[in-house]
């Protein structure tokens, strides 16, 4: 049974169809997963005590089991280097090819209808923001951290030598990273407030339709992304760092701390 003290994080993390709770009753389950539900709750102005049941109820009625199978992948039962892959492979990927069309469908529709709707002209600032900061925040996650992450799985199943990483500790790069995440929550937030919830005016045009479209679809794939990573990759990283005794906080090296920030 879920309690008000559990973190929202930790909820999505067993059974990720909590999540859709979540969304519907506009409580962020990535970036904010650390938060407990009464925490949460208070900030929202919601009552924890029908959120709790709401949670309980879906769980149990939809019989959203915490072993996936059929019901949708388990993550949380999944080896940290398969997860990595899979991040990669399924939302950067994803990122990558969507950043591009994004950003020029946002800059055409805030060309042509930025003067009877300026708030595009803001969609378009914002989005070009969030690119530019998902760009390089994919590569630290590629080049630095998943590359020590899957170095120490295969310490802890084949018990090879490693050196120290240069950042000292997992904890470090984590740091930085779920901070960037903080960041590209705020801003899709105020995205999907400019846009009226993706809702377009009567006087759009396809483009404008698309844009809207492919925003809506973005935000969903990088709260499920987000959602990975701070609530099970990052958590689970630091634990087993700690387990095999790995990382190294007084060897910091200074040059790359600066260029991971």
């Amino acid at each position: 049974m879920i309690q008000k003290e559990n973190t929202i994080g930790e909820i999505v993390a067993q059974n990720f169809r909590a999540a859709q709770v979540f969304e519907k009753l506009g409580l962020d389950f990535c970036c904010g997963g650390k938060k407990t539900i009464s925490e949460a709750c208070e900030k929202s102005g919601l009552n924890a005590e029908n959120v709790v049941n709401e949670l309980n109820n879906s769980l149990e009625n939809g019989k959203m089991l915490e072993t996936g199978g059929s019901k949708g992948p388990d993550f949380n039962s999944w080896e940290l280097d398969f997860l990595v892959d899979y991040i990669i492979n399924t939302h950067h990927i994803y990122v990558m090819k969507a950043l591009p069309n994004i950003f020029a469908h946002a800059e055409k529709v805030a060309s042509r209808h930025g003067e009877n709707h300026p708030e595009v002209n803001s969609i378009f600032d914002l989005f070009s923001n969030l690119k530019e900061e998902l760009e390089a925040h994919l590569q630290k996650e590629e080049k630095m951290l998943f590359p020590y992450i899957k170095s120490l799985v295969n310490l802890k199943k084949n018990n090879v030598e490693m050196q120290y990483p240069p950042f000292g500790t997992v904890k470090n790069p984590v740091n930085v990273l779920e901070h960037e995440h903080e960041n590209a929550g705020e801003i899709l937030g105020l995205l999907k407030t400019l846009s009226n919830n993706y809702s377009t005016p009567e006087d759009a045009c396809t483009t404008y339709k698309v844009l809207y479209s492919e925003l809506n679809e973005f935000e969903s794939d990088l709260h499920t992304h987000i959602h990975l990573e701070n609530n099970i990759l990052f958590p689970k990283a630091i634990k087993l760092e700690k387990e095999l005794n790995q990382g190294d906080p007084n060897a910091v090296n200074s040059e790359v701390c600066t260029c991971i920030k």
